[in-house]
């Protein structure tokens, strides 16, 4: 029997590897590829599994990124209980505006997912006594990573070096628990939703509840995902809010390929890596990204990880065959 690599066990070593092996510019890259990769698994519980185009999920990155900022700048509390209070902030605005959101199908829940995240936008870009408004909030702190410097082979590194390995570890944690929540009972009964909302309905499935129940848990990742990027950018601002950064998570989705769970963190890999090497070789960065992703979508038409899967499927019957036709088969007419 042949054993299965253990792909993610091999990603993993070599994300932590990162700081050993690269240089501040590669620790800085890859800070950026995982946060945003978390992102982007955060919204395809609501589309790849779910089958809920949201255009508004920046407004729980934003969200998360600003309470936390706020906890840790303002009042000075501890990284980590502002970090999950960024994302139960987040996960509370989700239910909110979710409830209304899942009364709605197709383009208009779409479309109200935006109203409600430009609403969000509003408020941090006009209440300047707590966003601070169009300049929003500065100089976010580290959080206190020292003690990591006495651990073996940590001591020579820098704050960003340590900040990586910590960001890592979080992401690391929410995939497990990602992916623990959709091979549950609960995620089957949302990719059923996805496939056939009529069918689920008629056996007794409470559609509202669970895209509900899916809005809220997509909302406290995302928002703790705007909690990392808001420490790691040193600032958190109106844009992270903004209806563009919705089209980030949405972009890496689907090239990476919706419906795959590791699809939305290689498509984050995709994109981000592809604009670090365009805009280092052309003030037209926009447009060569643009002519770029077309392509991309037309070669891997179900998204990077579902079209490489799909082929692997197709190979892997042929190849058993032929083992099956090799030295088992016996003339009998010999």
């Amino acid at each position: 029997m042949s054993r299965r690599v253990p792909w993610t066990f091999i990603v993993f070593l070599v994300a932590l590897s990162v700081p050993f092996l690269g240089s501040r510019f590669h620790t800085f890259v890859a800070t950026d590829i995982v946060i945003l990769a978390l992102f982007a698994m955060s919204l395809n519980l609501l589309l790849g599994y779910t089958g809920l185009v949201s255009f508004g999920h920046a407004a729980y990155f934003g969200i998360g990124a600003y309470t936390c900022a706020l906890l840790m700048k303002s009042v000075a509390a501890p990284f980590l209980p502002s970090l999950l209070a960024g994302g139960l902030m987040a996960a509370a605005f989700a239910l909110v505006f979710g409830f209304f959101c899942v009364r709605l199908t197709k383009i208009y829940f779409a479309m109200l997912t935006l109203a409600f995240a430009q609403i969000v936008w509003a408020i941090c870009f006009k209440w300047n006594d707590v966003t601070g408004g169009e300049q929003g909030l500065p100089n976010v702190p580290y959080p206190e990573l020292g003690w990591m410097a006495s651990l073996p082979l940590l001591d020579g590194f820098r704050a960003g070096d340590h900040f990586y390995l910590v960001v890592l570890a979080i992401v690391a944690v929410c995939f497990a628990v990602l992916h623990r929540i959709v091979d549950s009972p609960f995620g089957r009964v949302l990719t059923i939703i996805r496939d056939n909302s009529e069918r689920a309905q008629f056996v007794g499935v409470n559609l509202r509840a669970y895209e509900l129940a899916a809005f809220a848990v997509a909302g406290f990742f995302a928002g703790i995902s705007g909690a990392l990027f808001g420490i790691f950018n040193r600032g958190v601002f109106p844009d992270f809010a903004y209806w563009t950064k919705s089209a980030e998570p949405l972009i890496m989705t689907i090239l990476g390929g919706a419906g795959n769970f590791w699809g939305p963190a290689v498509g984050a890999f995709a994109v981000i890596v592809l604009n670090q090497q365009v805009t280092s070789y052309t003030e037209y960065w926009p447009f060569v990204m643009g002519v770029i992703l077309i392509i991309l979508l037309f070669v891997f038409p179900a998204g990077i990880v579902g079209t490489l899967a799909a082929l692997a499927a197709r190979v892997r019957p042929r190849t058993k065959s032929a083992t099956l036709v090799g030295p088992d088969v016996v003339d009998r007419h010999a």
